[in-house]
């Protein structure tokens, strides 16, 4: 559970691999990149480089409140589990917008959540932990912002 933690650092202290990560990332989402290597070059970072950190690296705006987050997780196939997790992110006030769970196999669901980070919403990484606290969950990763 360690290495699933999630910290704020200032962009100063963040390597500059990585923030060139983010930056090949916006290139392919305003479609400026068409391609990954496209996006690579225009950054002068390595294919290998971006993908290697592309999924553990993404802004943070201060400004989340009115935006949407989207989650996936991965979680045991328990009877009330979906509904214990949906009653966590009511209790932080935010709205429940998409829920899509896929058939479990080997007893273990993956689930994908649209949230709307509401104006009364908690901070989204203190919803975040109080999800992962929840027994039950293997996994959380958050796909993207809008």
């Amino acid at each position: 559970m360690e290495e699933d933690k999630y910290f704020i650092v200032k962009k100063k202290a963040v390597p500059e691999v990585l923030l060139k990560v983010v930056e090949a990332k916006r290139l392919l989402e305003s479609e400026r990149a068409v391609t990954i290597q496209e996006a690579a070059d225009a950054v002068e970072i390595s294919r290998s480089s971006f993908y290697k950190y592309k999924d553990d690296i993404f802004p943070f705006h201060e400004n989340t409140r009115g935006k949407t987050i989207n989650l996936m997780l991965q979680m045991d196939d328990k009877p009330g589990l979906l509904s214990v997790i949906l009653n966590e992110i009511a209790k932080c006030s935010a709205n429940i917008l998409t829920i899509h769970q896929s058939i479990p196999i080997g007893g273990i669901a993956t689930l994908t959540l649209g949230i709307e980070i509401l104006p009364q919403t908690v901070e989204v990484q203190e919803m975040i932990t109080m999800i992962e606290k929840t027994e039950g969950i293997h996994s959380l990763k958050i796909l993207g912002r809008e």
